[in-house]
């Protein structure tokens, strides 16, 4: 299995519990990870402080390299350069040679040798939006779906190997309304704050995007994995923010599953799911 990100703590906060699962089922999997997130921020207030901001792509290398073995997982750069979140009206141009910038076929040519290398049955992204919209995660879900479809044709990118057809792409579904609701209602259950009640009251429900998840990943017992992983990631994760203000158990009980959109499939699988496999066992 091949995941596919645009920064280096991606692969912790999106579907990184179902991804210990598949690891303890024997599954081999590799994180791809398009940019060094050179440009992010540093998000928790403990490791703002110059030093770390100089050093910024080395350490955030550190903390892949330490969540990558929490997840027991492979994990490759693409090379890109972090393209940071543009912000203004009206927004700046994108800098120079930065990710999002690229043509997409070059964009797409280190994915698709690194497909044919490592042969994936299933591939993971995100959705057309890039699950929020960070040029780097439009980007990287324009490059995989690319890639997708150009790694097992042997007209597209001869150089970089023999073709290889991965059969199943998926779009991660993480921060979906259903999900915050009952993460919610679980806090209000246990009479404690809530800390996505002021979120929930201008979120508009869309059945619609929530009928896009195909399959559900049980994978409650692997939660306490995915939170050291997210916490090695240490400039990105503050661990007394709102990322932990859930209990695991709260996690665990309200909402067991990862949740994803199967968008590409060259196998039959009956829906709704409950294995990224399913179809390929």
């Amino acid at each position: 299995m091949l995941h596919v990100h645009a920064h280096p703590d991606d692969e912790s906060s999106k579907g990184a519990a179902s991804t210990a699962r598949y690891v303890d089922e024997g599954v081999q999997v590799l994180v791809a990870t398009c940019t060094g997130g050179e440009r992010g921020s540093i998000l928790n207030p403990k490791m703002d402080r110059p030093e770390v901001l100089e050093n910024i792509t080395e350490i955030r290398r550190k903390e892949m390299d330490a969540a990558r073995e929490i997840l027991g997982i492979r994990q490759e750069w693409l090379g890109w350069i972090d393209s940071g979140f543009p912000e203004g009206d009206p927004l700046p141009p994108l800098p120079e040679g930065c990710f999002a910038a690229q043509k997409v076929e070059d964009a797409a040519a280190p994915l698709v040798k690194l497909i044919r290398e490592f042969r994936p049955q299933v591939v993971t992204t995100y959705d057309e939006n890039g699950g929020y919209p960070h040029p780097d995660h439009v980007m990287c879900h324009t490059i995989t779906v690319a890639a997708f479809e150009a790694a097992g044709d042997k007209d597209a990118y001869p150089e970089l190997g023999e073709p290889w057809q991965p059969l199943k792409l998926y779009y991660h579904h993480t921060f979906h309304y259903e999900r915050m609701k009952a993460l919610h209602d679980g806090m209000v259950a246990r009479g404690l704050e809530s800390p996505y009640a002021e979120r929930l009251q201008d979120w508009k429900p869309d059945p619609e995007n929530e009928r896009r998840i195909t399959t559900r990943v049980e994978c409650a017992q692997y939660f306490a994995v995915r939170d050291k992983a997210l916490l090695a990631h240490a400039t990105q994760i503050d661990p007394d923010g709102a990322w932990f203000a859930v209990p695991l158990e709260v996690h665990q009980e309200a909402w067991p599953t990862e949740d994803y959109e199967l968008a590409r499939s060259l196998v039959e699988s009956e829906l709704p799911e409950d294995d990224l496999f399913a179809g390929l066992r």
